[in-house]
């Protein structure tokens, strides 16, 4: 007898290697990504981080506007079967869609070239930034799949169950806490990182 439950959470984690599957489970993580941009117009500095303040996406965790976001959606498949006469998963299949949401500058082609470098170096670090914030997202779902196979049967599937919802709590906890610091991490470092990106990239001109 099989009970197929649906997943639906918000989580993320660090990936495990080297563990070891139950020989009668299976699994997979099935990843989807996207990118949508939105448009921004301006001619300095100042007018760019204007229209980024006023044009970027909203996002609830902070209730501001950033220059990018990640959009992250977890789902999936969790299936119980009989073992005997305990309760086991049989199957797991995890979900993750991540949507990047980045900037596109209108007058980037006719850009003084102080501007233009300014801008790649801007618009790299964010593509940079939003790209870590869903391969976090894709280690959580990755780690969520691997917990979920390692429960061991229980008594009934409503006790199994409980317990997939306790990892799953666990799992997501992990992965609010794993996107908050990589933010405080990246805010702390941006002037330095920012400095780094324009020097090596008006040396790279410099030696063409």
């Amino acid at each position: 007898m099989k009970h197929t439950r649906r997943l639906r959470a918000a989580l993320t984690l660090a990936v495990l290697t080297g563990l070891t599957l139950p020989p009668s489970a299976e699994a997979e993580v099935v990843v989807r990504k996207s990118i949508s941009y939105f448009q921004i117009s301006g001619r300095t500095a100042s007018e760019l981080d204007t229209e980024l303040s006023r044009k970027g996406p909203f996002t609830q965790a902070t209730g501001a506007r950033h220059p990018g976001a990640t959009q992250i959606r977890f789902g999936g498949d969790l299936t119980y079967t009989r073992r005997g006469t305990r309760c086991a998963i049989e199957d797991v299949r995890v979900v993750v869609e991540t949507k990047l949401i980045l900037p596109q500058w209108k007058n980037r082609k006719r850009a003084a070239q102080d501007m233009a470098l300014l801008w790649d170096a801007l618009s790299s670090d964010i593509k940079r930034h939003e790209e870590r914030h869903a391969e976090i997202a894709r280690q959580h779902a990755r780690l969520l799949e691997q917990r979920l196979l390692k429960l061991r049967p229980e008594r009934d599937c409503e006790t199994l169950q409980a317990k997939v919802g306790v990892v799953t709590d666990e799992v997501t906890a992990d992965h609010d806490e794993a996107q908050v610091r990589f933010d405080l991490i990246e805010s702390k470092n941006f002037q330095d990182r920012m400095m780094r990106i324009l020097r090596h990239r008006r040396e790279s001109q410099e030696n063409q």
